[in-house]
C-alpha cells in the first residue's frame, strides 16, 4: 500500500508549554492506524494539526505530507477545499461540533453542497442516505430534527455522517464511539471498517479504549511510550475497573431518591393545522429507589431515554405523570427556599463537559456556579478555596482555577465537571457517562475517587453508562432501559450471571464481543 499521510518531526508549542515534540508516523491508504496515550498527551492536538485547525497561538513545526504535499504550507483557502472532501474528522464532543441552529439533515448536506457541486435536492438525498448508513433511520429520526432533540449517541452519529458524506481519503476519528452503547459501537466500528475496505479510506483512530484498538487497528502508536505492536499496546492499556477498591455498601433503608411511575413526553410537530397534538413518550412509567451510599447503574442503548430520565430527576424536564421525591420531599416543589435546598442535594455530571461550560469563564468560576443555590452565597474567598479543593479531589492542580476550559484536554474537562458537581457537597450524584472521555488510568483514578466518596460520605450515585464491564464493577444494582421503560432490574451479579430479558442478554453479548481477545 502507498503512504497516504506522512508526519515528520511534528512539534507543537503553546507559549512555554511543549504539547508535542518530534512526532513522526506514516499512514497507508486503506489502513486503520491507532493513536493512543493518556489524557492530555497531545493526541487531539496532533489530529487538529493535520486538519489545519491547531489554535492560532500554537507554534507548529515539522512536516505533514498528504498525497505528497505539505499541509503546513497550504493557505487557509486550500485547506478549506481539502477539509471535508479529502480529509474529514469525527470530533470527540458532538454537541460542540454541531450547529444548534441547523437541522441534522442540513448539516450533512452542507458538506455535499460545498464539495460536490450538487444541487440542494441531490445533496439532501445524499444526506438522508448517509444518515441511514450511520444508524439514523429517517423514518424514526427525521433529518429535520435539531441536535438538541437527539441523545448524545445520536448526535455522535450525526458527526460521523458529516465526516463520511464525501467518502474522503482520510478520516480522523477522535474517540468516535465514546458516547455510544456497546451495540451501537459495534455497528459504527463495522461501518468505519467498511469505509476503509470498500472506499480505500485510511482511518486514524484516536482512542483510549483498548478493545476498540484490538479489533480495529492494523498498527498503533502510543504517544505515552515507544511504538508497540497492536497486542502489546492493547494489553498495556487494559485496566480492570475492579481495581478502584470498590467494596459493596451495606444494604441501607435510607431512601434518598424515589421515582414513582415517572413518564416524560416530547411534543411532536402536528401533521396538519387541525390535527391533534402529538407526543413522543421518552420515559415510560419508570419506578425505582436510590438508597444512601448506594450505586445504581442505568444502562441501555442511545436514545432509550436514560438522559431524559436524568433530566427529570434533576427537575430539568417536566413530568407527564408520576412523582419524584428527594429525602422524602416532593421534587420539584413550589417553595423557593426548599427548592434551592433540594437542588443542592442532587447534582449531575454531564456526558459532554465542554458543552456544559461557559467558554468565557475561568475554571474557578465554573466550579463555583452551584453556589447560587445557597440562600446566602459564600464569600468570594471561600468559593475559590472550595473550588481549589474540589479540583485537587479530582486530580487537577489547584492553580488550574485561573485557566479557561479550552486549555484542558477532554479528560481533564470531565474531571472539572465532576469537581463542579461535588462543590455543594450533595447527597446524590447523577453521573451521565462521567468517564467516557477518560483514558484507562484517568478513568480508574476518577472511579477510585467516586468509590471513596461513596464509602466515606455515603454519597449515592445514579451511574448512567453504556460500558457494561465498568458498571459490573462499581454498581450495587443495575437497571436496564429500552424504549423508555425499565425492562429489567436486579442486583449486579445476579443480572450478569442470569439475565432474564432478551435485550439484557443482547447487551451483555455485545460487550463480550468488544472485549474479546484478538485471534
Amino acid at each position: 500500500m502507498t503512504v497516504l499521510v506522512s508526519v515528520k518531526d511534528l512539534s507543537l508549542r503553546m507559549g512555554s508549554r511543549l504539547v508535542l515534540e518530534d512526532l513522526s508516523f506514516d499512514v497507508k491508504a486503506g489502513e486503520i492506524f491507532g493513536l493512543i496515550g493518556p489524557s492530555g498527551v497531545g493526541k487531539s492536538m496532533a489530529a487538529l494539526a493535520i486538519m489545519g485547525l491547531a489554535p492560532r497561538a500554537t507554534e507548529v513545526s515539522g512536516e505533514i505530507l498528504f498525497e505528497g504535499e505539505n499541509l503546513l504550507e497550504k493557505s487557509d483557502k486550500a485547506m478549506c477545499d481539502i477539509r471535508g472532501a479529502k480529509i474529514a474528522m469525527i470530533f470527540q464532543e458532538p454537541m460542540t461540533a454541531l450547529n444548534p441552529l441547523q437541522s441534522i439533515g442540513a448539516q450533512v448536506a452542507e458538506t455535499v453542497l460545498l464539495h460536490s457541486g450538487k444541487k440542494n435536492r441531490e445533496a439532501n438525498e445524499v444526506a438522508v442516505e448517509t444518515l441511514r448508513r450511520v444508524g439514523l433511520d429517517p423514518d424514526e429520526i427525521p433529518p429535520s430534527r435539531y441536535p438538541h432533540e437527539l441523545s448524545g449517541g445520536q448526535r455522535q452519529r450525526v458527526v460521523i455522517a458529516i465526516a463520511v458524506a464525501m467518502k474522503p481519503a482520510l478520516i480522523i476519528a477522535d474517540e468516535p464511539t465514546t458516547a455510544l452503547d456497546v451495540t451501537t459501537q459495534a455497528k459504527i466500528l463495522a461501518l468505519l471498517k467498511t469505509l476503509c475496505a470498500e472506499d480505500g479510506a485510511a482511518l486514524i483512530l484516536i482512542t483510549h479504549n483498548a478493545p476498540v484498538i484490538r479489533h480495529m487497528a492494523n498498527r498503533v502508536l502510543d504517544l505515552g511510550a515507544e511504538r508497540q505492536s497492536r497486542s502489546a499496546v492493547a494489553n498495556s492499556l487494559q485496566a480492570d475497573p475492579s481495581e478502584t477498591n470498590r467494596t459493596p455498601n451495606e444494604r441501607r433503608s435510607d431512601i434518598v431518591l424515589s421515582a414513582q411511575s415517572v413518564s416524560c413526553n416530547y411534543a411532536l410537530a402536528r401533521r396538519s393545522f387541525i390535527a391533534p397534538d402529538r407526543a413522543f413518550r421518552a420515559v415510560d412509567n419508570v419506578s425505582f429507589e436510590l438508597r444512601k451510599g448506594e450505586t445504581v447503574g442505568l444502562v441501555g442503548e442511545s436514545g432509550c431515554g436514560k438522559s431524559t430520565l436524568a433530566q427529570a430527576l434533576l427537575g430539568l424536564h417536566p413530568l407527564h405523570s408520576g412523582a419524584i421525591e428527594i429525602a422524602g420531599q416532593i421534587f420539584p416543589c413550589r417553595d423557593a427556599a426548599e427548592m434551592r435546598r433540594l437542588r443542592r442535594q442532587i447534582q449531575i455530571v454531564f456526558q459532554d463537559p465542554y458543552g456544559s461550560f461557559n467558554p468565557r469563564m475561568k475554571v474557578g468560576d465554573i466550579i463555583a456556579e452551584p453556589f447560587h443555590l445557597y440562600t446566602e452565597r459564600p464569600p468570594r474567598a471561600e468559593q475559590r478555596d472550595r473550588a481549589a479543593k474540589a479540583l485537587t479531589q479530582v486530580g487537577l492542580p489547584a492553580a488550574a482555577i485561573d485557566r479557561y476550559p479550552h486549555a484542558f484536554s477532554g479528560g481533564e474537562r470531565q474531571r472539572i465537571a465532576i469537581a463542579r458537581a461535588l462543590v455543594t457537597r450533595p447527597s446524590i450524584l447523577v453521573l451521565d457517562e462521567p468517564t467516557s472521555a477518560l483514558d484507562a488510568h484517568a478513568r480508574d483514578s476518577v472511579l477510585a475517587l467516586l468509590a471513596r466518596l461513596s464509602r466515606d460520605q455515603q454519597l449515592a450515585y445514579l451511574f448512567i453508562t453504556h460500558d457494561l464491564s465498568l458498571i459490573r464493577n462499581i454498581a450495587d444494582r443495575v437497571l436496564v432501559m429500552k424504549n423508555g421503560a425499565i425492562v429489567e432490574g436486579a442486583e449486579t451479579e445476579a443480572l450478569f450471571s442470569d439475565a432474564q430479558h432478551p435485550y439484557t442478554r443482547e447487551l451483555i453479548d455485545a460487550a463480550l464481543y468488544l472485549s474479546a481477545d484478538v485471534a
